[in-house]
């Protein structure tokens, strides 16, 4: 596989699995509701997303740098709301 389209794939990956924590960041954002989500899960994913972000920049690769950054804020605006809100 050419190296353009690994790149490719690594960006469509990035895409999609950082836009599925928008609509939980947003919905946590409106309600306010944070009773379902758990503190201890929410803690370790961010834990793991700030070393794949680490691993990421270590390797200067872009779609790994970029999808945990995005990442790590919307999971810190969950974190944030559920240590605020309960």
């Amino acid at each position: 596989m050419s190296p353009l389209l690994i790149e490719i794939l690594g960006f469509a990956a990035a895409t999609l699995t950082t836009l599925c924590w928008v609509p939980q960041a947003l919905q946590t954002i409106r309600t306010r509701d944070t009773r379902a989500i758990s503190l201890s899960a929410q803690g370790f994913f961010a834990l793991g997303i700030i070393l794949w972000l680490v691993y990421g920049l270590l390797l200067m690769s872009w779609p790994l740098i970029l999808a945990n950054a995005i990442t790590l804020c919307l999971i810190l605006i969950i974190l944030g709301m559920k240590l605020r809100y309960g």
